[in-house]
């Protein structure tokens, strides 16, 4: 049995690279959207639906679990997706508590895709814990698309920083909590405007959480590609390596802080 783990895009490959460190006798299935991305730009409705395709494609190929490796699918579509289908379905969600429980001494600035941004599930998360008025939200969907081309530490991605982060006195933040997958492609581009920030994000804890609902297997560790249903190709698979090269990378500036 596989465990599938899919995203809009490219940024659910941070949540398998933690899955495969942490579960290295597992088979994965890793489906990427990529006809339908970006999610956080689309309807709720439409998330729904794709997310809907996807799980019973993962079914199909013999899933045993699912992560949904999006904080805009999870918010859109977890708890339907809950009462649809019988097997784990294993959500992301922002770290914001952890930034609280670590770091509360200072404000905490999460950064999301405008769906989660405005969505329930995060005005109901931060209502919970945030009980000093410590965190503040911003949409950074720009990062979505700078992501998918494969551009990072460039000076179009700081400006873009810059001009979407002027509204806020980033001195005063001590952690900014990565809230979409994506995210995690641009901690060097994040330190050079908040050089003393603590980055958090959710791939952990998610991983965490599957390994609860799952009965461990001992078999060969294998990974299967998928983009919106079809294999990948061996010049997509490359193009992919390179992106979970760009994720050790950005992994060791978490270390960093430690």
């Amino acid at each position: 049995m596989k465990i599938g783990i899919f995203d809009s895009g490219i940024g659910g490959l941070s949540v398998l690279h933690v899955a495969k460190r942490l579960l290295p006798h597992e088979q994965f299935i890793y489906y990427a959207d990529e006809k339908h991305v970006p999610y956080g730009e689309k309807s709720k409705e439409e998330i729904v639906g794709y997310v809907d395709e996807i799980i019973q494609f993962m079914i199909q190929h013999g899933a045993k679990a699912v992560v949904i490796a999006c904080n805009t699918a999870t918010s859109a579509a977890v708890a339907i997706m809950r009462k649809k289908y019988s097997l784990p379905i294993i959500g992301m969600e922002p770290a914001v508590k952890k930034a609280i429980d670590l770091y509360g001494d200072k404000k905490i600035l999460v950064c999301a895709t405008p769906i989660t941004v405005k969505g329930e599930k995060m005005m109901n998360l931060v209502e919970r814990v945030d009980k000093h008025h410590l965190v503040d939200l911003v949409a950074l969907p720009g990062l979505v698309h700078f992501a998918e081309n494969q551009e990072f530490d460039t000076q179009n991605v700081l400006d873009y920083l810059k001009d979407t982060l002027s509204y806020f006195q980033l001195e005063d933040y001590g952690s900014l909590v990565l809230g979409c997958t994506h995210f995690n492609y641009f901690k060097d581009s994040f330190q050079k405007l908040m050089p003393h920030v603590h980055f958090l994000d959710g791939n952990v804890g998610t991983i965490n959480y599957l390994m609860k609902n799952i009965e461990p297997e001992k078999q060969d560790g294998t990974i299967e590609y998928y983009y919106s249903g079809r294999a990948v190709n061996d010049e997509e698979l490359q193009k992919i390596q390179k992106y979970l090269l760009r994720l050790e990378e950005m992994e060791k500036i978490g270390e960093e802080q430690k």
